[in-house]
């Protein structure tokens, strides 16, 4: 599965001091883009809940929305370890690697 992040990559994404990203604003973008219809999405479940609709076809929105989920997070994902975590090895912070693989271990719950 292609991310199709941007070419160019935050100059300096999650800086130790601030924790802080630094996305580009089509980065940002994007994931706004991707965002918008999966707050639409929830909305929708809420509504299917509260009109009784049956289990099955609310869970198979609920997979939907997870998936949507998971795209954004696979994009967030691949930025932060291209930019943030080779930079901060880069600076000697070998730390970054438990962070990150505390990190993976709980998008894969």
């Amino acid at each position: 599965m292609e991310l199709n992040l941007p070419e160019e990559l935050p100059e300096s994404c999650c800086s130790s001091e601030e924790r802080k990203s630094h996305q580009s604003e089509k980065v940002k973008n994007n994931l706004t883009t991707r965002l918008n219809p999966i707050e639409g999405q929830i909305r929708g479940v809420k509504g299917l809940i509260e009109r009784d609709t049956y289990c099955d076809d609310v869970l198979t929105q609920l997979s939907a929305i997870q998936s949507a989920l998971n795209s954004v997070g696979k994009i967030l994902l691949e930025g932060h370890l291209k930019s943030c975590v080779l930079e901060r090895i880069q600076e000697g912070d070998e730390e970054v690697l438990d962070e990150f693989l505390v990190t993976v271990k709980k998008l894969m719950k």
